[in-house]
């Protein structure tokens, strides 16, 4: 299981709760060495990537010689491209986010290459909407409790104090400021 975003709320328990349902492997791709270090030692990754060293591609290739079987899509755009190009035939796709295209014109353009790779290869691609699983809530609510209260399953968060700091929070999440679930505290309980 390949992650993008995976330092962010949804990517972090994603890989996590992969790890946990059977994969054998979890890769998670973020943008720091800080980030990487906390999949790895925190979040029990197999292997972090920084999408902003050299090399993407080909480390990768070494980390899934036989190809992607699950991609957990948090950021659209050429990282995505990257990921789809060494998926195996009849692998899942599952978009979570595209953050990298939000404000592209037309969104969530597909790079012809990639559009065909995924014809080519059955590769089924799924939206992931919350809103889609409402029947499944409360017993995913005792699932995921339960992981939590048992250790398996962490959950981070960047706390920022203060109503007028939520646009700073935003934009700092927008830009991969955050480690894990980006809050902001608006009041002292």
């Amino acid at each position: 299981m390949v992650v993008s975003g995976a330092a962010g709320g949804c990517g972090s328990l994603a890989g996590q709760i992969g790890r946990l349902l059977g994969c054998s492997r979890v890769i998670g791709i973020c943008g720091t060495n800080e980030k990487c270090a906390f999949l790895n030692s925190e979040l029990g990754f197999d292997e972090a990537l920084n999408y902003k060293l050299p090399g993407l591609a080909y480390k990768l290739k070494a980390c899934c010689p036989n190809g992607v079987d699950i991609y957990f899509d948090n950021v659209g755009g050429e990282i995505s491209d990257i990921v789809i190009s060494q998926m195996k035939k009849n692998s899942h796709l599952v978009l979570c986010g595209q953050i990298s295209q939000y404000n592209k014109r037309p969104p969530f353009n597909l790079d012809p290459q990639t559009e065909n790779t995924l014809k080519e290869r059955n590769i089924e691609r799924e939206q992931f909407l919350l809103l889609n699983y409402t029947d499944q809530y409360e017993s995913a609510t005792l699932q995921l409790s339960e992981w939590v209260r048992a250790g398996k399953l962490k959950a981070k968060e960047t706390i920022v104090h203060g109503l007028e700091n939520t646009a700073g929070a935003f934009l700092s999440m927008m830009k991969g400021g955050n480690m894990g679930k980006q809050i902001v505290q608006v009041a002292e309980q």
